[in-house]
């Protein structure tokens, strides 16, 4: 008998072995995806153009070619793509986690008629792609003149049936007890939303605000149609004016736009991130 558990012991040893093996390997292939094109995009930022297109491929660059960087920010409007692009994602991200966490707490905490409605609405837009609605979107913001303004881009983008969702799932989880204290001690919606459900939704509305903010800074498609020229138009268009159709795109001066238009959504993300942290730790609920 004693053989017997020793044999079975070694054998759960085993598995679990393996099972460790297979995670890590795993987790190193899943690594190795997101991270060797984000270091292929940093490499060839300093490759010359010869580099880029030599046969067979070459990752390291045979010196650090800094020109491209000086190409990126000289060969078009790099700082104004910029400024748009920081001033779209800010007012979009804004009125995104406003209306998202407000529509929420009215899902969650509100009684009025059609509420399921709304909601079963919000889902159906989760449901649906941006580029289905593209077409009629371009067709209103015309009609309207608000073709190449900041407003044709930043109104039909302010949806936030993903901020809804996410915050409205989350209040639900916020236990009875403290909202019904907090009605009992006189809270109307403006205290409750402000001095309770916030402050015990933190590290949720740092996620919110972290993926809108991407998300938003990372739009492409919608502000390439409706952009004409570098007076409206983010980063990520204006990246699109590097390249060259006539020829050969140098792609050391495209990648070195990239990593500098990479660089203030980085800095967000690390700040953010460090709020996230805190807001786990430290916004635990007490009975």
């Amino acid at each position: 008998m004693l053989a017997l558990d020793r044999h079975d012991s070694a054998a759960h040893a085993r598995r679990q072995r393996l099972i460790r093996i297979a995670g890590y390997t795993a987790m190193l292939a899943a690594l190795a995806i997101i991270v060797l094109p984000l270091l292929w995009i940093a490499l060839t930022s300093f490759k010359t153009r010869g580099e880029v297109y030599t046969q067979p491929v070459t990752w390291w660059p045979g010196s650090l070619y800094l020109d491209n960087y000086a190409d990126a920010t000289s060969l078009i409007p790099f700082w104004t793509f910029l400024r748009n692009s920081l001033l779209i994602t800010t007012i979009l991200g804004t009125l995104k986690f406003a209306l998202g966490i407000l529509t929420a707490y009215a899902l969650v905490f509100l009684r009025f008629p059609g509420k399921t409605l709304v909601f079963v609405t919000v889902i159906a837009a989760l449901m649906v792609p941006n580029q289905i609605t593209v077409i009629s979107n371009y067709a209103l913001v015309a009609e309207l003149g608000w073709r190449n303004t900041f407003q044709g881009i930043i109104i039909p983008l302010a949806g936030v049936a993903f901020g809804t969702f996410l915050m409205r799932n989350h209040f639900l989880s916020i236990p009875a007890e403290i909202i019904e204290a907090a009605r009992m001690d006189g809270s109307g919606h403006a205290m409750l939303l402000w001095r309770v459900i916030l402050p015990a939704s933190r590290p949720t509305m740092v996620a919110f605000a972290l993926i809108t903010l991407v998300n938003e800074w990372n739009e492409y498609l919608w502000p390439f149609l409706i952009a004409d020229d570098y007076r409206v138009a983010p980063i990520p268009v204006g990246l699109t004016f590097l390249q060259n159709n006539e020829g050969l795109t140098n792609w050391g001066p495209v990648m070195a736009g990239t990593i500098l238009a990479a660089i203030p959504i980085l800095i967000v993300f690390i700040i953010l991130q460090k709020q996230m942290i805190k807001g786990l730790t430290s916004g635990a609920v007490k009975g």
